[in-house]
Protein backbone atom coordinates (compact mmCIF):
# COMPACT_ATOMS: atom_id res chain seq x y z
CA UNK A 1 0.00 0.00 0.00
CA UNK A 2 1.35 3.37 -0.77
CA UNK A 3 1.98 5.93 1.86
CA UNK A 4 -1.22 8.11 1.58
CA UNK A 5 -4.02 6.50 -0.47
CA UNK A 6 -7.55 8.16 -1.55
CA UNK A 7 -10.25 5.77 -2.77
CA UNK A 8 -13.38 7.38 -4.26
CA UNK A 9 -16.74 5.11 -4.20
CA UNK A 10 -19.41 6.68 -6.37
CA UNK A 11 -22.75 5.12 -7.14
CA UNK A 12 -26.58 5.19 -6.63
CA UNK A 13 -28.56 4.78 -3.34
CA UNK A 14 -28.72 1.26 -1.62
CA UNK A 15 -26.30 -0.36 -3.89
CA UNK A 16 -24.27 -0.70 -0.57
CA UNK A 17 -21.42 1.68 -0.54
CA UNK A 18 -21.00 3.33 3.29
CA UNK A 19 -21.21 -0.53 4.34
CA UNK A 20 -17.99 -1.54 1.62
CA UNK A 21 -16.27 1.72 2.45
CA UNK A 22 -16.19 0.92 5.48
CA UNK A 23 -14.78 -2.18 5.12
CA UNK A 24 -12.20 -1.49 2.61
CA UNK A 25 -11.31 1.12 4.47
CA UNK A 26 -10.12 -1.54 7.51
CA UNK A 27 -8.27 -3.68 4.89
CA UNK A 28 -6.06 -1.04 3.68
CA UNK A 29 -5.54 0.67 7.04
CA UNK A 30 -7.33 4.15 5.99
CA UNK A 31 -9.72 6.25 7.50
CA UNK A 32 -13.66 5.80 5.93
CA UNK A 33 -15.46 9.23 5.82
CA UNK A 34 -19.18 9.22 5.57
CA UNK A 35 -20.03 12.31 3.41
CA UNK A 36 -23.72 11.73 4.66
CA UNK A 37 -22.76 11.85 7.89
CA UNK A 38 -21.25 15.29 7.11
CA UNK A 39 -24.52 16.54 5.25
CA UNK A 40 -26.40 15.71 8.42
CA UNK A 41 -23.77 17.70 10.48
CA UNK A 42 -24.72 20.94 8.55
CA UNK A 43 -28.94 19.90 9.01
CA UNK A 44 -28.39 19.91 12.56
CA UNK A 45 -26.54 23.37 12.83
CA UNK A 46 -28.80 24.90 10.37
CA UNK A 47 -31.91 23.12 13.10
CA UNK A 48 -29.52 24.15 15.95
CA UNK A 49 -29.22 28.09 14.98
CA UNK A 50 -32.11 28.40 13.45
CA UNK A 51 -30.63 29.27 9.93
CA UNK A 52 -32.57 28.89 6.76
CA UNK A 53 -30.77 27.67 3.83
CA UNK A 54 -32.97 29.21 1.31
CA UNK A 55 -31.26 32.64 2.75
CA UNK A 56 -27.83 32.80 1.22
CA UNK A 57 -26.39 35.29 3.23
CA UNK A 58 -27.52 33.44 6.79
CA UNK A 59 -26.59 30.00 5.21
CA UNK A 60 -22.81 31.61 3.68
CA UNK A 61 -22.27 32.81 7.55
CA UNK A 62 -23.40 29.72 9.47
CA UNK A 63 -21.14 27.43 7.26
CA UNK A 64 -17.80 29.84 7.10
CA UNK A 65 -17.91 29.22 10.77
CA UNK A 66 -18.39 25.46 10.77
CA UNK A 67 -16.18 22.37 10.47
CA UNK A 68 -16.90 19.01 10.38
CA UNK A 69 -13.95 16.23 10.93
CA UNK A 70 -14.68 12.41 11.71
CA UNK A 71 -12.44 10.73 14.84
CA UNK A 72 -12.43 7.21 15.51
CA UNK A 73 -15.63 6.51 13.58
CA UNK A 74 -17.40 9.41 15.12
CA UNK A 75 -18.88 12.56 13.46
CA UNK A 76 -17.68 15.75 14.98
CA UNK A 77 -19.33 19.17 14.55
CA UNK A 78 -17.62 21.88 15.87
CA UNK A 79 -15.87 19.40 18.01
CA UNK A 80 -18.87 17.86 19.86
CA UNK A 81 -19.31 14.39 18.89
CA UNK A 82 -23.04 14.56 17.35
CA UNK A 83 -22.92 10.70 15.81
CA UNK A 84 -26.26 10.11 17.49
CA UNK A 85 -28.20 13.70 17.05
CA UNK A 86 -27.67 13.60 13.45
CA UNK A 87 -29.75 10.55 12.90
CA UNK A 88 -32.91 11.55 13.81
CA UNK A 89 -35.71 11.78 11.17
CA UNK A 90 -35.84 15.61 12.09
CA UNK A 91 -32.40 15.69 10.96
CA UNK A 92 -32.74 13.70 8.13
CA UNK A 93 -35.73 16.18 6.61
CA UNK A 94 -33.20 18.88 6.60
CA UNK A 95 -30.13 17.17 5.35
CA UNK A 96 -32.30 16.00 2.19
CA UNK A 97 -33.22 19.29 0.65
CA UNK A 98 -30.02 21.29 1.89
CA UNK A 99 -27.47 18.83 0.69
CA UNK A 100 -27.92 19.88 -2.48
CA UNK A 101 -27.78 23.67 -2.35
CA UNK A 102 -24.35 24.79 -4.01
CA UNK A 103 -22.95 26.61 -0.99
CA UNK A 104 -23.20 23.66 1.35
CA UNK A 105 -21.83 21.17 -1.26
CA UNK A 106 -18.35 23.47 -2.04
CA UNK A 107 -18.03 24.16 1.90
CA UNK A 108 -18.54 20.41 2.59
CA UNK A 109 -16.34 19.73 -0.70
CA UNK A 110 -13.15 21.79 1.09
CA UNK A 111 -13.31 19.99 4.03
CA UNK A 112 -13.34 16.38 2.51
CA UNK A 113 -10.54 17.53 0.49
CA UNK A 114 -8.60 18.84 3.41
CA UNK A 115 -9.39 15.48 5.27
CA UNK A 116 -7.51 13.61 1.75
CA UNK A 117 -4.62 15.87 1.80
CA UNK A 118 -3.32 14.84 4.92
CA UNK A 119 -4.00 10.99 5.81
CA UNK A 120 -5.65 8.21 3.70
CA UNK A 121 -9.04 7.98 3.40
CA UNK A 122 -11.95 5.68 1.68
CA UNK A 123 -14.74 7.86 0.78
CA UNK A 124 -18.21 7.34 -0.84
CA UNK A 125 -20.61 9.73 -2.34
CA UNK A 126 -22.61 10.83 -5.85
CA UNK A 127 -19.88 12.90 -6.67
CA UNK A 128 -16.24 11.98 -5.20
CA UNK A 129 -14.96 10.26 -8.42
CA UNK A 130 -16.15 13.61 -10.71
CA UNK A 131 -15.74 16.53 -8.50
CA UNK A 132 -14.39 15.82 -5.14
CA UNK A 133 -10.72 13.82 -5.63
CA UNK A 134 -10.67 14.14 -9.39
CA UNK A 135 -7.85 12.26 -9.39
CA UNK A 136 -8.11 9.55 -6.62
CA UNK A 137 -6.06 6.73 -6.40
CA UNK A 138 -8.45 4.44 -6.83
CA UNK A 139 -12.38 5.12 -8.30
CA UNK A 140 -14.79 2.74 -8.04
CA UNK A 141 -18.67 3.03 -8.98
CA UNK A 142 -20.90 0.65 -7.28
CA UNK A 143 -24.09 -0.17 -8.72
CA UNK A 144 -27.04 -2.87 -8.10
CA UNK A 145 -30.22 -3.25 -9.63
CA UNK A 146 -33.16 -1.60 -8.38
CA UNK A 147 -34.96 -4.59 -7.29
CA UNK A 148 -31.64 -6.24 -5.22
CA UNK A 149 -31.19 -2.49 -3.52
CA UNK A 150 -34.72 -2.38 -2.58
CA UNK A 151 -34.54 -5.87 -1.34
CA UNK A 152 -32.07 -5.36 0.78
CA UNK A 153 -33.91 -1.87 2.08
CA UNK A 154 -37.08 -3.79 2.79
CA UNK A 155 -34.74 -6.82 5.07
CA UNK A 156 -32.80 -3.89 6.89
CA UNK A 157 -36.19 -2.11 7.38
CA UNK A 158 -37.96 -5.16 8.45
CA UNK A 159 -34.71 -5.95 10.88
CA UNK A 160 -35.49 -3.21 12.74
CA UNK A 161 -39.28 -3.77 13.44
CA UNK A 162 -40.03 -1.20 10.84
CA UNK A 163 -42.70 -1.40 8.46
CA UNK A 164 -41.79 -1.76 4.67
CA UNK A 165 -43.58 -2.30 1.32
CA UNK A 166 -41.09 -3.16 -1.03
CA UNK A 167 -43.15 -1.83 -4.22
CA UNK A 168 -42.79 1.67 -2.69
CA UNK A 169 -39.02 1.22 -1.75
CA UNK A 170 -38.54 0.03 -5.41
CA UNK A 171 -40.35 3.26 -6.60
CA UNK A 172 -38.57 5.57 -4.50
CA UNK A 173 -35.08 4.16 -5.42
CA UNK A 174 -36.09 4.63 -9.09
CA UNK A 175 -37.34 8.33 -8.69
CA UNK A 176 -33.96 8.86 -6.48
CA UNK A 177 -31.46 7.15 -9.29
CA UNK A 178 -33.88 9.52 -11.93
CA UNK A 179 -32.89 12.69 -9.51
CA UNK A 180 -29.84 12.24 -8.88
CA UNK A 181 -28.23 11.57 -12.60
CA UNK A 182 -30.67 14.67 -13.87
CA UNK A 183 -30.04 17.32 -11.30
CA UNK A 184 -28.36 20.11 -12.52
CA UNK A 185 -25.49 20.67 -10.01
CA UNK A 186 -22.88 17.66 -9.25
CA UNK A 187 -25.32 14.80 -10.82
CA UNK A 188 -24.47 11.34 -10.41
CA UNK A 189 -22.64 9.89 -13.17
CA UNK A 190 -19.78 7.29 -13.45
CA UNK A 191 -16.20 8.76 -13.78
CA UNK A 192 -14.48 7.78 -16.98
CA UNK A 193 -11.61 6.31 -15.06
CA UNK A 194 -14.50 4.46 -12.66
CA UNK A 195 -13.69 0.42 -12.43
CA UNK A 196 -17.34 -0.25 -12.34
CA UNK A 197 -19.18 -3.08 -9.81
CA UNK A 198 -22.70 -4.61 -10.14
CA UNK A 199 -23.25 -5.47 -6.78
CA UNK A 200 -26.49 -7.65 -7.26
CA UNK A 201 -25.25 -11.30 -7.07
CA UNK A 202 -22.38 -10.47 -5.00
CA UNK A 203 -22.33 -10.01 -0.88
CA UNK A 204 -20.23 -7.42 1.17
CA UNK A 205 -17.37 -9.53 1.39
CA UNK A 206 -16.94 -10.14 -2.61
CA UNK A 207 -17.33 -6.57 -3.38
CA UNK A 208 -14.72 -5.65 -0.76
CA UNK A 209 -12.36 -8.53 -2.88
CA UNK A 210 -13.12 -7.35 -6.44
CA UNK A 211 -11.81 -3.89 -5.14
CA UNK A 212 -8.38 -4.96 -3.37
CA UNK A 213 -7.82 -7.23 -6.25
CA UNK A 214 -7.61 -3.61 -8.26
CA UNK A 215 -5.68 -2.06 -5.59
CA UNK A 216 -3.11 -4.82 -4.92
CA UNK A 217 -2.90 -5.52 -8.34
CA UNK A 218 -1.62 -1.76 -9.03
CA UNK A 219 0.54 -1.56 -5.73
CA UNK A 220 3.40 -4.40 -6.76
Amino acid sequence: MRQKTIVAIDGPAGAGKSTVAKALAKRIGADYIDTGAMYRAVALKLVRTGTDYNDPEALQAMLDGMDVDFSDGHTLLDGEDVSHLIRTPEISAVASPSSGIPAVRYKLTALQQAMGARKSIVMDGRDIGTVVFPDADFKFFLTASPEERARRRTEEMRAKGEKADFEQIKADIIQRDYQDSHRDFRPLRKADDAVEIDSTDMDIDGVVDTMMAFIDARDR
